[in-house]
């Protein structure tokens, strides 16, 4: 044990007993400076702590090291592990940085810790991509501006740094992948294990997807076989958890009949496993020839290809630059991408000279010894206490500023009410007490709400659970749509009956809104298709509607399509439609009613935010100022003397020049003043929009006339409204659609960028 750090450490990454690279590494990683490098211990007598990524929703049971468990794709989540990590007696924390590994686009919920964490941050890049777009782009920067120092493991990863992502040279710190020490070993002993005694065995390992090129392989063998026939190919490893999760095995038997189609099934063995550290040095010490067929020259680092160098096989590999740097100067052989007859000349001499195989072997396992975890670990020591001195010296700079744009206790998500309310058909409309009312049926409005609420938590969670109810909504909106006269219907029995022949021009604003979100934010191809299909021909219809509620949900559809598709037609239609709102302002609003008509009536602050969303979109300040002008008077004759949001009731709405009606109140209004008052924060940047979103949103929770909270915590649904005599306990689906999307908005304004998922 050399002393050369004392250090006390986090890591964030995968762990195991999750499956993966990452988590390998990260486990290796903690293990070796744990074992090997002295660090001060904490006070349970742990010197490195763990916070692991869990994905999706999958849970792991994990061992004490493990300080915190970060779903992938709940912000939430980073937030805690920040302040878990800065009450801590940690001194460093180093991440292990994956694309996929973290939620959001690119995986940026990471800055979302890092805004928050004060510590210093060592980060360790899995990948670099050469050519990375531009979200990819930004979120590296910002990651390596956050560190004080950056680990590569190739030097082809420090060049691209330096050139494509502008990190000063000063900050990256080349470390080799981590490996195991073995010995230099004949393979016989070995291959006895394994039933493979006297014959020729070759190995690839890793988790079975497409990236792994072992086509190539199996194309190869098919040409080396007739003259080597008792050859063994060993793919070992189990399909990748996310390949699984789209196409199942797919992938897996496509290989399986590749080698039928080649005769040389007998040959191939396919070992579906995920194998311990010890079982995977016996593999390796198996093998005769490791090879590495992948088909992308941008993967700068392979772990599997370090463990096989470290352990002193014959290595055949495609240029990609992790091999291209490890298995040069005669450590291995490599091969053009796809080149099947390439590795099969490779293997071929391979297999019938053995005292080159044996020479290469040597040379691999010699270079493979400063590779080897315990010198590995006191290189990581080392960086830390660097980054320790870098990080005391230029905090204020490494440190990003803080932007908290809110911060407030929320309640977590659950859709069970929703859920409840919904069966194959649609979500019905009402319910008495907390238990659906069939009565009533099913209506376009509601369903509409309800694919944007579900969309919202898909895009925010990742909740794969969500997306069979996404497809319901979806589906009662395609069927609800009338192609013959370009109109949806609005009203359903329970007996599958329509009751009318054309719904509200309402309706149809919040049907293209549904369309338009869910267009914006699918969770898979077909769904976006159908979506973009039936938006797209009902589009054509927006100017037929009539009233300038219509208008402005048709402008937030409008506003969603256009930011994935750019259609001139459609933002010509959203012009058109801005102008009518505009121009209905103009002739309606006085100085003392500064409104789009002669009675305020439900969902009202959909006006305004549509017209603020308009002008932003067609660089228009006209539009932006008059929205905001509107969304204050709207705010302002909403609120109680004692400060409180006080609802417009519908028992007689608000006429110019009259009473307004205090009862009942809707959660309907708080939710679109939400949506409205996040828009004029988008516009503005002024924070007093962000108080107000809070106020709004209290509302839900006991701050309103009645002093009592309107979501019962057990049902998980949102009471029908605020009466006089306290709250209508009922709970259909417009009062819990209006407290989803309210409180999905919440979570996603809790800090950082102004968000666009709401």
């Amino acid at each position: 044990m050399t002393e050369t750090s004392h250090s006390r450490v986090a890591l964030i990454g995968s762990y195991v007993p999750r499956q993966c690279g990452i988590a390998t590494f990260t486990h290796d990683l903690a293990s070796a400076l744990s074992e090997e490098v002295y660090v001060k211990p904490l006070a349970d007598g742990k010197s490195v702590r763990i916070v692991a990524l869990n994905d999706r929703d999958n849970t792991y049971t994990y061992g004490p090291e493990v300080a915190v468990g970060v779903s992938q794709h709940h912000k939430e989540d980073y937030r805690t592990a920040a302040e878990v990590l800065n009450t801590s007696k940690i001194d460093v924390v180093c991440v292990q940085h994956e694309y996929g590994l973290f939620g959001g686009e690119a995986g940026e919920y990471l800055l979302e810790l890092l805004a928050r964490l004060r510590k210093p941050v060592v980060a360790t890049l899995h990948t670099v991509l050469s050519e990375p777009n531009p979200k990819q782009l930004e979120v590296l920067q910002r990651l390596c501006r956050r560190c004080s120092a950056i680990v590569v493991m190739a030097e082809r990863a420090r060049m691209l740094l330096t050139a494509r992502y502008d990190v000063e040279p000063r900050r990256i710190r080349l470390i080799p992948h981590g490996v195991p020490d073995v010995p230099f070993t004949p393979t016989e002993p070995f291959k006895e294990r394994f039933g493979l005694s006297g014959r020729p065995t070759m190995l690839t390992f890793g988790l079975l997807g497409p990236g792994k090129g072992i086509e190539t392989m199996l194309d190869a063998l098919a040409k080396v076989i007739p003259d080597h026939p008792d050859v063994a190919y060993i793919v070992l490893g189990v399909t990748h958890p996310s390949i699984r999760r789209e196409s199942g095995e797919l992938y897996r038997l496509s290989l399986e009949r590749r080698a039928t189609s080649h005769g040389i099934d007998d040959n191939v063995l396919f070992h579906n496993r995920y194998v311990s550290l010890e079982d995977l040095r016996d593999y390796l010490q198996a093998a005769d020839v490791y090879a590495t067929p992948y088909p992308s020259k941008e993967q700068i680092t392979s772990g599997t290809l370090a463990y096989a160098l470290a352990s002193g096989r014959a290595i055949v590999s495609t240029p990609y630059w992790h091999a291209q740097e490890l298995l040069a100067n005669g450590r291995g052989r490599l091969v053009d991408f796809g080149d099947s007859e390439g590795f099969a000349c490779a293997l071929r001499d391979l297999l019938e000279h053995p005292d080159r195989r044996e020479a290469m072997r040597r040379s691999a396992w010699e270079f493979g010894r400063r590779m080897v975890w315990p010198r590995v670990a006191e290189q990581y020591a080392e960086t830390f206490e660097q980054a320790r001195a870098q990080f005391a010296a230029e905090a204020p700079s490494l440190l990003p500023a803080r932007k908290v744009l809110l911060r407030m206790s929320l309640p977590a998500a659950h859709l069970d009410h929703m859920r409840a309310m919904t069966d194959g058909t649609g979500m019905l409309q009402h319910s008495v007490y907390a238990t659906p009312d069939r009565r009533h049926g099913y209506c376009v409005d509601d369903n509409a709400r309800a694919l944007i609420v579900s969309s919202m938590a898909w895009t925010l969670f990742q909740d794969d659970s969500v997306v069979p109810y996404l497809n319901i909504y979806l589906s009662f909106l395609h069927y609800a749509y009338g192609p013959e006269n370009g109109r949806f219907r609005n009203f359903m029995s329970y007996e599958r009956r329509w009751l009318d022949e054309q719904g509200s021009h309402d309706c149809h604003g919040r049907a293209l809104w549904a369309l338009g979100y869910l267009v914006s934010h699918p969770p898979n191809e077909p769904m976006a298709r159908l979506a973009g299909e039936l938006f797209s021909d009902a589009a054509h219809h927006l100017e037929r509607l009539a009233d300038p509620r219509s208008w402005a949900l048709g402008i937030l559809g409008l506003h969603y399509y256009l930011r994935r598709f750019n259609d001139d037609d459609l933002r010509a239609k959203m012009a058109q439609l801005a102008d009518r709102l505009q121009g209905r302002f103009v002739e309606k609003a006085t100085s003392d009613w500064p409104w789009f008509e002669d009675l305020v009536t439900y969902d009202n602050g959909r006006i305004p935010q549509a017209l603020i969303i308009a002008g932003l979109n067609l660089g228009r300040q006209d539009l932006v100022d008059r929205g905001l002008r509107a969304l204050q008077w709207l705010l302002d004759v909403q609120t109680a003397s004692q400060g409180h949001l006080t609802v417009i009731g519908s028992n007689g709405w608000l006429r110019r020049s009259g009473e307004r009606a205090r009862y009942d109140q809707q959660p309907l209004e708080a939710a679109a003043l939400i949506g409205a008052c996040k828009a004029a924060y988008r516009a503005s940047e002024d924070a007093r929009w962000l108080a107000e979103m809070r106020r709004c949103f209290e509302w839900f929770l006991g701050r309103n006339d009645g002093g009592v909270t309107l979501i019962d915590f057990k049902s998980r649904g949102c009471y029908d409204g605020l009466g006089e005599r306290g709250a209508n306990e009922n709970q259909g689906a417009e009062a819990v659609l209006s407290w989803l999307l309210a409180l999905l908005i919440m979570h996603e304004m809790q800090t950082g960028d102004v968000p666009e998922v709401g």
